[in-house]
């Protein structure tokens, strides 16, 4: 019975994985579709081909989105700390968070907080407080993320779009009024788990909300500085608050899009979308969109993996189930 089970489940799992290619393909499509992107734009691209990028800026961008990076897994650290969980110093937070973020690129949205739960376990943090703050964390952050990416919609020319800013800009407000207010954020939190499919930590009436979304403001702020320092390298007179929260907004949009690894597609479509006002052609903001994707998974993807390989390579076998991290 075995084998015929295990056939299914992989059927299963194949089936899952072409659906979510589908949908991905389907909806990059029509995003590009719809902004009437061609294959001679593309091609001509207003020479970003042949740019070259300004060294200082391009480096500054690098370094300033690898400290994004490592803000993240400190304010994690944090939430770890407030929920009654033990201190993790930041270097080892930076470093699980950075492994355990290479789930990222697995469709599903799950893998990163599973790995993270999973490596934190071995610094002597519950699972059950790893993957709440995990949770926690990520719903948060988007709540700031979009917040930080209204600037795309309020800096975008007159017409539906800055009309929606205008609306997203006053919801956002009442979302930081509730969030401010205990009762309403515990609430708004225990929903949160529940569309996650995960129980809530027993100590999130220890919860600092308002202190949280501050520090992850703080940190898409840099996030979006990081881009903008990006762009810039190619095109010095990029505008800082259009381009910057453009970032942020397509960041949104592709984590909405669960079924695409990462974000796949959905997030290039919304770069372009939203940079095609403010770099001057349609054709230039999807070469910046392109390059931006190999820029964030490099700066992302070669530290973790370095510390992917020292983890392996240095950690204990694990006697009974608890191992080091």
């Amino acid at each position: 019975m075995a084998g015929p089970a295990r056939r299914a489940r992989s059927l299963k799992t194949w089936a899952t994985r072409a659906v979510q290619l589908t949908l991905t393909v389907l909806v990059t499509w029509f995003i590009f579709a719809r902004i009437g992107l061609t294959l001679d734009e593309i091609r001509a691209g207003d020479g970003i081909l042949d740019w070259q990028p300004e060294p200082l800026r391009l480096l500054a961008s690098c370094l300033v989105l690898s400290a994004g990076y490592a803000m993240s897994a400190v304010i994690w650290s944090r939430m770890v700390r407030d929920l009654g969980g033990p201190r993790v110093a930041p270097f080892a937070a930076v470093r699980l968070f950075m492994i355990a973020n290479l789930g990222r690129y697995v469709p599903g949205k799950v893998w990163q907080i599973a790995g993270l739960a999973a490596l934190a376990r071995g610094r002597g943090v519950p699972a059950g407080i790893a993957t709440g703050s995990a949770i926690l964390g990520q719903g948060i952050a988007l709540v700031a993320a979009t917040g930080i990416g209204l600037g795309a919609l309020l800096t975008a020319p007159e017409g539906a779009y800055r009309s929606w800013g205008i609306a997203a800009a006053a919801v956002m407000g009442v979302v930081v009024i509730l969030i401010a207010i205990p009762a309403f954020f515990r609430s708004g939190a225990t929903l949160w788990f529940r569309v996650a499919r995960t129980e809530p930590p027993s100590s999130l009436e220890s919860a600092h909300g308002l202190l949280w979304l501050a520090l992850y403001a703080v940190n898409w702020a840099v996030y979006a500085l990081s881009f903008w320092l990006f762009v810039a390298s190619f095109d010095p007179s990029a505008a800082v608050v259009p381009v910057a929260s453009a970032f942020a907004a397509a960041y949104v949009l592709g984590y909405v899009a669960i079924f695409a690894p990462a974000g796949l597609g959905i997030r290039e479509g919304a770069l372009v979308v939203f940079l095609t006002p403010h770099l001057g052609g349609i054709g230039l903001a999807t070469g910046v969109a392109l390059l931006a994707r190999l820029w964030t998974t490099l700066v992302e993807v070669a530290p973790a993996g370095a510390f992917w390989v020292h983890h392996t390579m240095t950690a204990s076998p694990e006697p009974s189930g608890g191992g080091e991290a």
